[in-house]
């Protein structure tokens, strides 16, 4: 976890040099406080970031570590992340749980201030990818994606769940920058009043019999799912390595697909495996080649921090499978 923790504190310092306050944080699962602390001392400074622990044997040891960084706001305490933020509202709120982040979202919610951003991670993989299909329906209130596709369609099946809680607060969530990360998946959004004059959320189900972008398994609906975008381009701009990075060559190289992402933010994205074996090709063309290829015919394709070799594109899949035949004749 240390490269995604390098990428918090890259989110954090590029949230606040776009002009966005960032004073207060509340970490709400602190656990021993690497995560937040690491905020504290490379991402600040804060006023005041508090960091709350339930366990007792936990937030003994949390204490300890953050008196070390008491001069540069970090609080420790012992406390339930379903009640209120110890100090009030935080202009950043940190939720990320073992597991679902479901009983502390209305939590994290609440103590969030007006434009303050919102970390959420969801480490039940097995439900968000898939495998466990009635689970996924009954906790996050739609159907997931199995296979290849999983991990992101439980990203989207998530914002879909963080977007009816924010509904029901009158308000509508905004991707800063959402992924796929190894046994994870995490999101960073802030939350703004809703707008009748506004076209709806992005949020729907996917029928893969008429879907037009990459090819989804299964048979009926699958989702609502979120299906705007992932990434904020201007965040994605003012992404750089933090100078401490535990481990800067992979969050250099995760940074540089974020941006070339954030040109092509399409739900989902295609392998060319995949493509070759449904097309029974006898070897699969390489991205470099698919970019030229569909480039020809006016669409743009690029990287994807979701899968490695996988690529995103504004091509229809007819125009993706035509390529593909003609790459493979």
């Amino acid at each position: 976890m240390a490269s995604d923790r390098d990428l918090n504190v890259a989110v954090v310092r590029a949230w606040r040099s776009t002009g966005h306050p960032c004073r207060s944080g509340w970490e709400m699962l602190a656990a021993t406080g690497v995560r937040g602390l690491r905020l504290v001392h490379e991402a600040g400074p804060f006023a005041r970031f508090d960091l709350t622990e339930r366990d007792p044997t936990s937030a003994e040891l949390l204490a300890r570590n953050a008196g070390r960084f008491v001069g540069e706001g970090a609080r420790a305490a012992r406390a339930d992340a379903v009640a209120r933020a110890p100090s009030g509202l935080a202009e950043y709120v940190d939720l990320d749980p073992y597991g679902t982040p479901l009983p502390f979202l209305d939590a994290a919610f609440r103590g969030l201030a007006p434009g303050g951003l919102l970390a959420v991670t969801a480490t039940d993989m097995r439900v968000l990818a898939g495998v466990d299909r009635d689970v996924a329906e009954r906790r996050y209130g739609g159907r997931p994606v199995r296979g290849r596709l999983g991990p992101e369609g439980g990203l989207r099946l998530l914002l879909a769940e963080l977007q009816r809680r924010a509904t029901a607060r009158g308000a509508r969530i905004h991707p800063r920058l959402a992924y796929v990360g190894s046994h994870h998946v995490r999101a960073y959004l802030t939350l703004e009043p809703a707008d009748r004059r506004r076209a709806p959320p992005p949020v729907a189900e996917i029928d893969p019999a008429t879907w037009t972008g990459p090819p989804l398994p299964g048979t009926g609906p699958l989702g609502p799912f979120w299906l705007g975008p992932l990434l904020d381009g201007s965040l994605m701009a003012a992404l750089t390595v933090p100078p401490n990075a535990a481990e800067p060559k992979a969050v250099a190289r995760t940074i540089e697909i974020l941006r070339e992402e954030a040109e092509v933010d399409r739900p989902f994205y295609y392998e060319s495996n995949s493509i070759a074996e449904g097309l029974s090709l006898a070897r699969p063309p390489s991205v470099d080649a698919f970019r030229r290829e569909l480039a020809s015919g006016g669409f743009r394709t690029v990287r994807t921090q979701a899968r490695a070799g996988a690529f995103r594109t504004d091509a229809p899949v007819d125009a993706v499978r035509a390529a593909a035949r003609r790459l493979g004749a």
